[in-house]
C-alpha cells in the first residue's frame, strides 16, 4: 500500500480512464501484457507521462527486451531533431545504461545505443562502447558489431585509432585484410599497406576476397614501392622484388623493370642502369628481353633529354660541373654514346637471350659469330665456346657446321694448320647421325682440294672409307654403334671418294672404289649408271655390263627401271640384231619384275627391237602382252599404238578383233574415243550396220549433255547413210539415254539407295500379285531400252520394220518431228542400196524429207 501510495504521489494527476490500468498495473505489477495496455493507452499522452510509465514497467520487469527495446527506441526517437548538448542525451544515454545491467547479452541493445552514441560524436565514450560491448557479447555474436565499428573509426577520421581497431579486427577476421590495405591507401600509410601486402604475398593459405591472384598481389605491391620508395622503410625492396622474380617466371620482365624505376623514383640513377644490365643479362625469354629493352632505352632517352634541357639553359657557368665531373654538354655527348652503344648492342644482347633460352642452338651461335666477324679474336672465342657448349644429341640444327665453319674460318685467314687441327676434333665428336660426320670429312677433302692438295685430298677420304673388318658392319641407322664405327655405310661419303678417285685417280682405284661401294650395299641406282658409264668410256663392256647385272640384283622396281633401261639400250647399241636370244632374255627378265606404272616405256623398247631385227608377229604378241601389263591409266594409248602397228604391218581389217579387246579392257572414260575411231573405220570398210551398231553399244556410256560430240558424229553418220527408220532408232536411243543419266545425276546417293530399295520391294510384290501379262510387258520394255550386248557388234543388224500406222490412240512414245526445229539434217546424196524399195522419186530427198512426204 505504502509503495502504491508513493507512486500515485509522484505520478501526475490521473484521468477517470487511467484509474482502471493502475489498478491493473498494480494488482498485476508483472504482468507484460498489463503494462503494455496501459502503454497502448497512453499513446498519445506528453512523453513524460510516458517514461514515467516505462520506467515504473522495466523496474517491475528489468528483464523485458519488448519493454526496454520499445522504451529505448522512443527515448533515441524523440532525441533526433535536439541539439547534442541537451539534456535528453543524458536521460537517453542512463537509460540505455541501466537497460544493460540486465540486457547486457543482447546485441540489439548494444546496436541501438552505439548508433545512438555515434550520433553523439562522442569518439572516446564511443570506443569504450564498443569495447565494452564486445567483452560483454558472445564471439559468435561479434560479427554484427564490427562492421559498425570500422564503419565509426572510418568516419572519425583518426588514423592511429583506425589502425589499432584494424589489427584487433584482423585477429578475428584475417581473410578481410585486403579491406584493412584499401584503408592504408586511402590514408596514405604507404609503409603498412606494403608490409601487409608482403605478407600476404608470402603466405601460402591467403584466398583473395577480390578474387585477386598472387600476382595481382605484386602488382599492387610493387605499384606502392616503386611510386612511394622514401615511405618505405620497413621492407627490403631490392630483396622484396627480387624474390618475386624467382618466385614469377613469366613476368620477369615487369618485376625488374619495376626494381629499376623504384631507384630511379629514388633518385639513384647508377644503380637503376646497374639494374637494367643486370636484366639484360639475366633474362631468358625475347619477351622479357623485349620488355626490359624498351624500358632501359626509354629511361636513358629521358636521361638525355633532360641532360639537354640542364644544358640549354641561360643561367649554367661554363665552370660547373656535371655527373662524373663533366660539364653539361660533355655529359649530353656521354649519354649520346651510351644511347648509341645500347642500340648497337640489340642484336648481341638478343642472341644471348636466345642462347641461354636454348644453348644447344646452332643457328644461333652461327648468327652470333656473325656479329664478331670483324673482331677474330672474339669469333674465334665463340667459336670454342659454342662446340665447347653445343651438344649433338641436344642441339637444334646441324652442330657439324659449326665445327666446319670454325675451319673455314682458319682457312679464311690463311691457318691451314689449325684448320686441319679443328677438321681432326671434329671428326671425333659424337654426332647423331652418319651424315654429319660424311659431312665433316667431305668438308676437309674440299679444303684440301680448294688449296691443290690433291694427295692430301685422297688420303683424308681413304682414311675415312675404311671397310670393316667382318662383314658389311653395323647398318646406317644402327643409333646403338658409335657413329664413327658406321661411317663406312655413308653413300654420300663413298660417292664423294668415287668422284675423286675418278677424276684425280686411276682406272683401277676408280673401279675398287665402285665396287667396294656394290659390296657393301651403299650404292644408288645413279651410282650403278655412273660405274657403268665410266667402264664403257674405256671400252669394258662385258665389265659395264656386269655392274650394270649387280646394280639390278640390289634394286628392285620402281628404283631398278632407270637401270634396266640403261643396260637394255646399251646392249642394243653394242650388239643391235647379232645376240638375239640374250637380248630377248634380257628383256624378258625385265619384263617379269616390272611394274605396272613403268611398263609401257619397256615394253615399246621391247616392240620396238622385235620389228627392228626380230619378227613382226613376235613384236605384236609384245605390244598384246603390254596392253595387258601398262596402267589402265595407260592403256587406252597403249591400244591405240597396238592398232596402228597393227594396220600397218597386216592390215586394218585385222585389227578388228584388236579394237573388240580393246572395248572391253580400256575404262570407261577412253572409251568413246576408242569407240568412234572404231564405227570409222568400219564407215570406211562400207560395214555400215557394223558401225551403227558400234554407235548403239557406245550410246549408254556417253551423255547427251557431257558428250555431245558423240551424239553430233552419230547424227551426221545417220543423215549420210541411215534411212527415217535408223533416224528415229537413234532419237529414241538418245532419249532413253536422256532419262537414264538424269536420273543417276539428280537424284542424291542416299535417295538412291532409297529408290532401289522401293524398287526391289515392288518388283517383289509384282512377283507375287501381278499377272502375267503385266510381267511380259516390263521385260519387253527393259528389253526395249537396255544396252546392246558387245556380242551384236560381230553381226550384221537389219534395219527396224517400217513404223506402223497411229491408231486412234495416240502413242505416249512418239516423236513429233514437225514441231523438233532443232534438228538440222543435211541432205546429201545417198546410194541406191541403202533405200531398198523406195520409189525413184523419193531417192533425191534426205531422211527427214522422206519421212514428211510418206506421212502425207
Amino acid at each position: 500500500g505504502a509503495r502504491a501510495g508513493i507512486t500515485m504521489a509522484a505520478a501526475p494527476k490521473l484521468s477517470f480512464d487511467d484509474v482502471s490500468y493502475e489498478e491493473d498495473v498494480l494488482r498485476n505489477p508483472f504482468s507484460l501484457k498489463h503494462w503494455w495496455w496501459y502503454l497502448e493507452f497512453k499513446a498519445k499522452a506528453p512523453k513524460k507521462q510516458r517514461y514515467l510509465i516505462f520506467e515504473r514497467a522495466v523496474k517491475n520487469l528489468p528483464g523485458s527486451y519488448k519493454l526496454w527495446f520499445r522504451y529505448l527506441t522512443e527515448r533515441a526517437f524523440d532525441c533526433r531533431n535536439l541539439p547534442l548538448d541537451d539534456i535528453a542525451y543524458e536521460e537517453a544515454n542512463a537509460a540505455f545504461e541501466r537497460a544493460l545491467v540486465t540486457m547486457h547479452k543482447m546485441p540489439r541493445i548494444w546496436l541501438d545505443y552505439l548508433k545512438f552514441l555515434i550520433q553523439q560524436k562522442r569518439v572516446t565514450k564511443i570506443r569504450r562502447t564498443f569495447d565494452r560491448s564486445l567483452r560483454a557479447l558472445p564471439i559468435l555474436q561479434h560479427n554484427r558489431v564490427w562492421p559498425l565499428y570500422l564503419r565509426f573509426v572510418q568516419s572519425a577520421r583518426i588514423p592511429e585509432l583506425a589502425v589499432r581497431v584494424y589489427r584487433r579486427f584482423l585477429k578475428m577476421e584475417p581473410d578481410r585484410v585486403e579491406e584493412f590495405i584499401d584503408y592504408l591507401k586511402k590514408i596514405k600509410s604507404w609503409n603498412e599497406a606494403a608490409v601487409q601486402l608482403a605478407e600476404l604475398v608470402n603466405s601460402d593459405k591467403f584466398v583473395s576476397q577480390y578474387g585477386k591472384s598472387k600476382y595481382d598481389l605484386w602488382k599492387d605491391l610493387l605499384n606502392i614501392i616503386t611510386k612511394n620508395p622514401g615511405a618505405i622503410t620497413s621492407l627490403n625492396v631490392d630483396a622484396v622484388i627480387r624474390s618475386g622474380i624467382r618466385r614469377f617466371p613469366h613476368q620477369v620482365g615487369h618485376l625488374w623493370c619495376a626494381l629499376a624505376e623504384f631507384y630511379v623514383t629514388d633518385g639513384r640513377f647508377v644503380k637503376a642502369k646497374d639494374i637494367y644490365e643486370e636484366a639484360l643479362n639475366t633474362v631468358s625469354t625475347v619477351r622479357d628481353f623485349s620488355v626490359v629493352f624498351d624500358a632501359y632505352s626509354q629511361y636513358e632517352e629521358s636521361m638525355l633529354a633532360a641532360k639537354m634541357d640542364v644544358a640549354e639553359e641561360d643561367d649554367v657557368d661554363d665552370d660547373e660541373e656535371g655527373e662524373g665531373g663533366l660539364n653539361p654538354s660533355d655529359e649530353v655527348d656521354w649519354r649520346m654514346m651510351r644511347l648509341e652503344h645500347l642500340m648497337e648492342r640489340r642484336k648481341l644482347l638478343l642472341n644471348s637471350v636466345l642462347l641461354r633460352q636454348n644453348p644447344h642452338n646452332v643457328p644461333q651461335w652461327h648468327e652470333r659469330v656473325q656479329l664478331f666477324k670483324d673482331d677474330p679474336i672474339k669469333a674465334i672465342t665463340t667459336f670454342s665456346k659454342a662446340v665447347a657448349t653445343v651438344d649433338p644429341a641436344k642441339a637444334t640444327g646441324r652442330p657439324h657446321t659449326l665445327w666446319i665453319a670454325f675451319a673455314k674460318f682458319y682457312e679464311s685467314h690463311g691457318d691451314l694448320k689449325n684448320a686441319r687441327v679443328i677438321f681432326g676434333k671434329a671428326t671425333q665428336v659424337a654426332y647423331r647421325g652418319v651424315d654429319d660426320l660424311a659431312s665433316v670429312w667431305c668438308a676437309y677433302a674440299e679444303m684440301e682440294l680448294r688449296h691443290r692438295k690433291y694427295d692430301l685430298a685422297r688420303g683424308v677420304m681413304r682414311k675415312a672409307c675404311v671397310m670393316p673388318d667382318k662383314g658389311t658392319g653395323p647398318r646406317a641407322d644402327d643409333t646403338s654403334v658409335k657413329v664413327q664405327k658406321r661411317l663406312h655405310k655413308s653413300t654420300k661419303l663413298w660417292a664423294f671418294y668415287a668422284d675423286l678417285e675418278e677424276n684425280l685417280g686411276t682406272l683401277e682405284s676408280a673401279c675398287a672404289v665402285y665396287e667396294s661401294m656394290l659390296d657393301l650395299k651403299v650404292v644408288t641406282p645413279q651410282i650403278v649408271l655412273n660405274y657403268a658409264a665410266l667402264l664403257e668410256e674405256n671400252k669394258f663392256f662385258e665389265r659395264a655390263y656386269r655392274a650394270y647385272e649387280k646394280g639390278l640384283d640390289l634394286f628392285k622396281f620402281p628404283h631398278a627401271f632407270p637401270i634396266w633401261i640403261a643396260y637394255l639400250r646399251r646392249f642394243l647399241t653394242r650388239y643391235k640384231g647379232k645376240k638375239k636370244e640374250r637380248a630377248r632374255d634380257l628383256f624378258e627378265q625385265a619384263v617379269s619384275k616390272i611394274t605396272t606404272k613403268n611398263a609401257r616405256r619397256l615394253y615399246l623398247l621391247y616392240a620396238k627391237y622385235e620389228e627392228d631385227y626380230g619378227l613382226a608377229r613376235r613384236a605384236m604378241d609384245v605390244l598384246a602382252r603390254a596392253c595387258k601389263a601398262v596402267d589402265k591409266k595407260e592403256r587406252a594409248a597403249m591400244y591405240s599404238i597396238y592398232i596402228k602397228r597393227v594396220a600397218d604391218l597386216f592390215g586394218v581389217t585385222k585389227s578388228r578383233e584388236i579394237y573388240h579387246e580393246a572395248i572391253k579392257e580400256v575404262p570407261e572414260k577412253d572409251l568413246k574415243p576408242m569407240c568412234l575411231r572404231y564405227a570409222d573405220l568400219e564407215r570406211k570398210l562400207g560395214e555400215i550396220d557394223r558401225a551403227r551398231s558400234i554407235y548403239q553399244y557406245t550410246a549408254q556410256y556417253c551423255s547427251p549433255e557431257r558428250d555431245p560430240d558423240f551424239w553430233e558424229a552419230w547424227k551426221t553418220f545417220e543423215v549420210q547413210h541411215g534411212n527415217e527408220d535408223t533416224y528415229t532408232e537413234m532419237l529414241r536411243v538418245r532419249r532413253s539415254v536422256v532419262g537414264q543419266f538424269a536420273t543417276v545425276q539428280l537424284l542424291p546417293t542416299d535417295v538412291i539407295a532409297k529408290a532401289e530399295e522401293s524398287k526391289r520391294q515392288q518388283s517383289r510384290r509384282k512377283k507375287r500379285d501381278t499377272s502375267e501379262m503385266s510381267i511380259l510387258e516390263e521385260k519387253a520394255r527393259e528389253a526395249a531400252g537396255g544396252p546392246v550386248p558387245m556380242e551384236e557388234l560381230e553381226k550384221p543388224k537389219t534395219p527396224p520394220p517400217a513404223p506402223i500406222a497411229a491408231s486412234a490412240s495416240k502413242n505416249p512414245e512418239e516423236i513429233d518431228f514437225d514441231d523438233d526445229d532443232d534438228i538440222d539434217i543435211e541432205e546429201k546424196a545417198v546410194p541406191d542400196a541403202v533405200f531398198g524399195s523406195a520409189s525413184a522419186a523419193e531417192k533425191g530427198l534426205g531422211a527427214k524429207a522422206r519421212f514428211k512426204q510418206k506421212n502425207k
